[in-house]
């Protein structure tokens, strides 16, 4: 099994900066992309970015030039630096990663979430 354990949420003013970890373990033999997606209130969850095991990017255009995400590979951890922060930002971000577990396969797995409140 896999488990993916969130950190970093939390309340920010507008403009200002968070920096959220997701943590990868169990019995990983692998993993190829990791991402980040939120749900707001009332709306459809959404992908944030997302990376590939090689480094390669992706960003929702809502978020390019704020957000940077990174992995650190021997960690099978990711991050997202959020800078900027808009009340539009507020939403739980969910951490995803796509595993490769040791003698079952390839699967999907997903983090509890995290809120992310952006307010004065």
């Amino acid at each position: 099994q896999v488990q993916l354990v969130e950190s970093g949420g939390g309340l920010v003013q507008p403009g200002g900066s968070l920096r959220l970890s997701c943590a990868a373990s169990g019995s990983i033999f692998s993993i190829y992309a990791m991402g980040w997606y939120r749900q707001a209130p009332g709306k459809q969850r959404e992908l944030v970015a997302a990376i590939t095991s090689g480094g390669t990017t992706n960003y929702a255009d809502s978020v390019k030039g704020r957000f940077t995400i990174s992995r650190d590979n021997a960690k099978n951890t990711v991050y997202l630096q959020m800078n900027s922060l808009k009340p539009e930002d507020t939403a739980v971000y969910y951490c995803n990663a796509d595993c490769v577990v040791a003698g079952k396969g390839r699967y999907d797995y997903w983090g509890q979430g995290t809120q992310v409140t952006v307010s004065s």
